[in-house]
């Protein structure tokens, strides 16, 4: 695989390409800017992923990853940031980025995140998810246990499938379904899974 990572951060930079190599990449590129990896993408079009820094001289926000995208179709292109909060992820995803990865990532997590956009799958990080479903309205009013038995439920599991994957009694578990069912107002488990999933919570 052969990699372009664009990030005005030398340190970052650097190692990221040291490591990606050391993992199997063929090629690994860098460059300080934007207009530096458009410049090296025209020049070289064999890239197979193109990586952005959400943050480096040129993006101008999520302006960057649309020019990107636009100058280079057919190369996936990923967003690359260390403070972009779940809302910017979310819309570097809508804008057509194969994926978003925090640089909080640790080394080994990142390849596995870049093998995985390489097979073509959208990566998305797991924080991000649960603070976007920290922010939805349904979860609001949800304690994490909760949120956790709900998404039990959205994916059809039963009470002791639940209580399984999460280490409780299966008589916890038909508390915590009672509890959603009057906090969301369902009339039953099913009802509760249905309302969370209009409510694009799952």
């Amino acid at each position: 695989m052969r990699i372009l990572i664009a990030d005005d951060h030398d340190l970052v930079r650097d190692t990221l390409c040291e490591y990606l190599m050391k993992e199997g990449a063929s090629e690994v590129k860098s460059a300080s800017s934007l207009d530096e990896a458009l410049n090296l993408c025209e020049e070289d079009e064999g890239f197979d992923l193109l990586v952005l820094d959400y943050n480096m001289p040129g993006m101008e926000g999520l302006s960057g990853l649309s020019k990107a995208i636009e100058n280079n179709q057919g190369t996936p292109v990923a967003i690359l940031s260390g403070n972009a909060p779940h809302s910017i992820a979310q819309e570097a995803i809508d804008r057509g980025a194969i994926g978003f990865l925090p640089k909080t990532m640790t080394a080994q997590s990142l390849v596995h995140a870049v093998r995985f956009m390489m097979a073509g799958e959208t990566f998305f990080p797991v924080s991000h998810i649960v603070a976007q479903k920290k922010d939805n309205p349904v979860s609001k009013q949800l304690s994490k246990r909760e949120v956790e038995v709900l998404n039990g439920l959205c994916k059809g599991q039963s009470n002791k499938e639940i209580a399984s994957e999460l280490g409780l009694q299966e008589v916890t578990i038909k508390l915590h379904v009672r509890t959603l069912c009057r906090k969301l107002d369902a009339k039953n488990r099913t009802h509760a899974a249905m309302i969370a999933k209009e409510a694009g919570l799952y």
